[in-house]
């Protein structure tokens, strides 16, 4: 398997199921994210929150992934004041994932342990940062995290 670098966009943030979300989409060269893709991802995204009750702000990094065997939707929580929940989804004819059918609308959520690939994990180290700087000083803000994304441009190097 050869490795290229994608394309990474970050799109606004949005409130989808009470949560904040933050997004980004990760494109490999020659395939779009379909409005469609975009919208049912988005839908389907509170299917990949905590199953608890959690006093942290409500806050989510999603990263829409369009591969060429499909579409991957990454719902990265904040809990516990400080800890990622992870949760992934994905559409397309992906056997091994829980996934099949032709139909990228269609998310199935990933049973197995799986928290991002190469292409999907940078913004992470950022978010990481992010969330200590603007949530867990003494002025918590959730705008000024909201607004601090990571750049756009290749990614998986």
């Amino acid at each position: 398997m050869g490795f290229f670098q994608k394309d990474l966009r970050v799109l606004d943030p949005v409130v989808a199921g009470g949560r904040h979300v933050k997004r980004y989409e990760v494109v490999t060269p020659g395939l779009t994210i379909p409005e469609e893709v975009r919208a049912a991802a988005l839908e389907f995204l509170p299917k990949l929150y905590p199953d608890w009750a959690d006093p942290t702000p409500a806050a989510t990094v999603m990263v829409l992934h369009r591969g060429a065997a499909g579409a991957y939707v990454n719902a990265y929580n904040w809990v516990w004041d400080n800890v990622l929940h992870c949760r992934t989804a994905a559409s397309g004819d992906q056997p091994f994932l829980g996934s099949t059918g032709d139909d990228l609308t269609d998310f199935t959520v990933i049973t197995k342990d799986l928290i991002g690939c190469v292409w999907e994990l940078p913004p992470l180290e950022h978010e990481r940062s992010a969330w200590v700087r603007h949530m867990l000083g003494d002025a918590p803000s959730i705008d000024a995290y909201l607004a601090d994304t990571f750049r756009e441009g290749p990614v998986g190097a």
